[in-house]
């Protein structure tokens, strides 16, 4: 009994985990787009859940969407009401054990001869293809068939409980309705998925010994229970998504209610005729199905009253904005790797803005000091810090679980454009204490120096503006402007150290503001250097092609205009004409 319980839990598990895959990142998508109808918002995670075979992984999506802002709660509602309705698509596939004849077909369609056909089918797939589409394929049958093949072996064991009389007992003492829905909750908790705490329940009524009275109570139960896993989960987690499990929690349990009211009623005052049957797997499926539409048409036209108490039960911590954008990062999300790392490039996203943002006030601060804009900055910078050692370690917990290919170099990606963007944020922070520095020390460059750093201060302003745009849109097109631009930058650096130097020598600029001047032109450069950096790793992630140098970014198909870019970019930051009578500093 034991081996059929845990190859019908491993064929779950691997059925979900294959058809998730399968979908990817559309998933999402989807969500995203067809959840301002409340009609469509029900249909969509009733379809979503029978695919991926499990509601908490739907409603799990749908807190990312909450986290994100992408969508309001009130949309959200009606996707969980889906979900569950989805889950019972399990329950209606394992009803094909009621199938009777003889014919060829229908025995083929019976459990014990489906799933040996389906594992078969499946382990071919998995092992004689290579593409990861087919193998999925092929994890997807084997997953279904194990489901079928555990069912079969666990009502084959489980037959003989018909002839105990102690199992006979216990199911009497089950039409308790308490009891029954008591022991429900625990099964679907302990299992932690309310279709396997169903199929089990449809085994055992092989024997012949369950009946609608004990049945009843125990799907009751099932559909609460199967709210267990996410509470759990949610432990810790943010207002968006509590509110969101609430809300499941709130949906299941008031339709337990209604049904354990109006079956225990109409029993007690008229009699239900069917009572004391036999159920089958069809009875079973049908009245969790029923259980879960039901409930769904009573409070679906009540979203808007049930998200109101959700959020009065929930209350608002005032957050900064900043601080919203952190809230993307929900250890909930993690077991779904797709959703935690598009939260997680959601954040890195906000870091790319705000070391813009940092570097504009920088710029600004140099040429007029502020303390109200040097506080700003060091703001943006226990940002920057706070957001780069939470997504390390947010996506250290991801990396474990089974990443595909592109998840697997998105990780990576996230990992090296977050510390890139930091760093550029530190590099602003310094841009700013050069000018604090200046200020206390009454320090000022001369009209040619000036000139010169507004020239490489525009070029690395449309650099890193260009990095961050490529960045939130991912596109390659931007991307690849950027290091010509880089290269400009690079070569304005260079020139103007060489013309420091010669102020220097003919004493036209003195060695106190010639150190200030240094060390804004090094971290000026290495604020476009990150940028490339940033660049390389997109297109890298993208394309599959890492870019070393100019020469190998002329072989993909995206650079093919560096040197047209490079010439047009040397023109637009043309140092002005280097002077012989220059002011002394």
């Amino acid at each position: 009994m034991l081996a059929g319980v845990g190859l019908f839990l491993y064929g779950m598990s691997m059925l979900g985990g294959a058809l998730e895959k399968l979908a990817g990142a559309g998933l999402e998508k989807i969500l995203q787009k067809l959840t301002s109808n409340r009609i469509k918002g029900v249909l969509l995670g009733a379809g979503v859940t029978g695919v991926i075979q499990s509601s908490s992984a739907t409603i799990v999506m749908v807190i990312g969407l909450l986290n994100a802002g992408i969508i309001k709660l009130v949309q959200a509602l009606p996707v969980i009401m889906g979900a569950n309705i989805g889950s019972t698509v399990t329950g209606q596939i394992l009803r094909l054990g009621d199938l009777g004849g003889a014919g060829v077909v229908i025995q083929l369609l019976k459990p014990s001869a489906f799933g040996a056909i389906l594992i078969a089918l499946g382990a071919v797939l998995y092992m004689f293809t290579k593409k990861t589409s087919s193998k999925n394929w092929g994890n997807i049958c084997m997953g279904l068939g194990m489901i079928f093949f555990g069912m079969n072996t666990m009502e084959k064991t489980l037959l003989p409980l018909s002839e105990a009389e102690w199992f006979s007992g216990m199911l009497t003492v089950l039409q308790n309705p308490f009891l029954g829905i008591l022991v429900g909750i625990a099964m679907t908790a302990v299992l932690q998925s309310s279709s396997a705490s169903v199929g089990i329940l449809q085994a055992l009524s092989a024997t012949g010994a369950i009946t609608f009275s004990s049945a009843m109570p125990i799907i009751l139960g099932q559909n609460l229970g199967k709210c267990v896993t996410v509470v759990i989960a949610s432990i810790g987690s943010k207002k968006p998504a509590k509110r969101a499990v609430l809300l499941d929690v709130m949906v299941n349990l008031a339709g337990l209610i209604f049904f354990a009211a109006l079956i225990y009623a109409v029993q007690g005052i008229w009699g239900l005729p069917f009572w004391d049957s036999a159920v089958n797997r069809g009875n079973i499926a049908d009245f969790h199905t029923l259980f879960n539409v039901t409930t769904t048409l009573i409070l679906l036209p009540l979203c808007n009253q049930l998200v109101a108490l959700a959020t009065k039960l929930v209350k608002d911590k005032v957050l900064t904005s900043r601080e919203q954008e952190m809230a993307r990062l929900d250890d909930l999300l993690i077991k779904t790797p797709t959703i935690a790392l598009q939260q997680a490039h959601g954040l890195v996203v906000t870091m790319a803005e705000s070391s813009l943002e940092s570097y504009r006030l920088a710029r600004q601060i140099n040429e007029k000091y502020s303390a109200d804009t040097m506080a700003k900055i060091n703001e943006i910078e226990d940002f920057l810090d706070r957001s780069e050692f939470a997504l390390n370690n947010y996506i250290l917990k991801i990396t474990p679980n089974d990443l595909s290919a592109a998840e697997s170099r998105m990780a990576t990606e996230l990992l090296h454009s977050l510390g890139d963007f930091e760093r550029i944020g530190d590099h602003a922070v310094n841009l700013a204490e050069v000018a604090q520095y200046n200020y206390d020390n009454n320090i000022t460059f001369s009209t040619q120096g000036f000139a010169e750093l507004n020239t490489i201060f525009d070029a690395v302003e449309e650099v890193l503006g260009d990095t961050v745009e490529m960045y939130r849109g991912e596109n390659l097109l931007v991307a690849s402007r950027v290091e010509p631009l880089e290269q400009v930058v690079d070569n304005l650096e260079q020139e103007m150290r060489n013309r420091h130097i010669r102020r220097l020598q003919s004493g036209h600029c003195n060695a106190q503001s010639g150190i200030s001047f240094i060390e804004l032109l090094t971290d000026l450069e290495r604020i476009s250097d990150h940028c490339s950096n940033v660049a390389s790793n997109v297109i890298q992630r993208k394309s599959g092609h890492y870019l070393e140098t100019p020469e190998e970014e002329g072989g993909i198909e995206l650079t093919k205009t560096y040197q047209a870019d490079l010439k047009r970019y040397s023109e637009k930051y043309c140092l002005p004409p280097e002077v012989t009578a220059v002011e002394k500093s």
